[in-house]
């Protein structure tokens, strides 16, 4: 992002497939189950944003289906951090259908806080969002370091 006030690109890496389970009683996605894939997939962007491994949700903002999706379509889950505070990370969200490129609902603003031990919040130490490379939680990184130089 060479343009400071350009708008960063969301990034659609999830990918989950409408199963029987999926299907709420009019046969198209249940809110719920979209719902807990991109509550799962933003924890996990968070977690990576902030290399902090203790995220709670804190905040969605108005969710807004406009579509939706049958038994056998792919849908996308798309994040993109938009701030960060002290404790926290901001990001927008998006889910579409692969298949026919309509959106299927956005979320202008999740808010996820790492929390210590107690489950109060606590400083994450970042005050910039990074789209070059992901924080791996620092307690696996040093086992991941230990596991390489064992294998040597």
């Amino acid at each position: 992002m060479n343009d400071a006030s350009a708008e960063p690109v969301m990034s659609f890496r999830t990918r989950k497939w409408v199963r029987p389970e999926d299907l709420n009683a009019n046969g198209t996605l249940f809110g719920g189950s979209l719902l807990r894939w991109i509550d799962e997939e933003a924890a996990v962007y968070a977690i990576i944003q902030l290399g902090q491994q203790r995220v709670v949700t804190k905040y969605m903002s108005e969710i807004v289906f406009v579509s939706s999706a049958r038994e056998g379509d792919i849908v996308e889950i798309g994040l993109v951090a938009t701030a960060f505070g002290r404790s926290s990370l901001t990001m927008r969200a998006e889910a579409r259908n692969l298949f026919t490129q309509k959106s299927i609902l956005t979320i202008e603003e999740m808010v996820f806080v790492h929390v210590d031990e107690q489950g109060r919040p606590a400083p994450h130490g970042f005050t910039e969002i990074t789209y070059d490379r992901d924080r791996v939680p620092a307690r696996h990184r040093a086992s991941e370091a230990e596991g390489t130089s064992a294998r040597s």
